[in-house]
């Protein structure tokens, strides 16, 4: 059995705010597997790699509902029970789409980049 983490070690870990993986607990997106006698939420290494896949999702602007369907889609894998073909048909789609808000992600750095430049060059005019 892993050894629970409590929030602030998760979230440093994981390199979000304490609030955000509160926030995704109230909401029912990843729920500690435990708590304290204290009532603090304690963590294990499952938890803290179903974190990471919604850290994953964030900058991609997934929706707290979409990435829940996500997590819904990848434990019926992992368990390989239910209806596994809906499940790889769900992976599938969200991939793609992934692969295209990256191609987006990709373009608007190419243009931050060309604009950082073109600072440059004008801080640093030629003689």
């Amino acid at each position: 059995m892993s050894e629970h983490m409590q929030i602030g070690e998760v979230a440093r870990r994981i390199e979000l705010s304490v609030r955000t993986v509160r926030h995704w607990d109230e909401v029912g997106l990843v729920t500690p597997s435990a708590r304290s006698s204290g009532g603090f939420r304690l963590y294990t290494d499952d938890d803290v790699a179903r974190l990471l896949l919604v850290r994953r999702m964030k900058p991609l602007e997934f929706t707290l509902a979409e990435m829940a369907e996500v997590l819904a889609a990848s434990d019926t894998l992992t368990a390989g029970t239910g209806d596994v073909e809906a499940a790889a048909a769900v992976i599938t789609a969200f991939r793609e789409r992934a692969d295209e808000r990256c191609a987006t992600l990709r373009k608007r750095l190419a243009y931050a980049e060309e604009f950082t430049e073109l600072l440059a060059r004008l801080e640093s005019p030629s003689s």
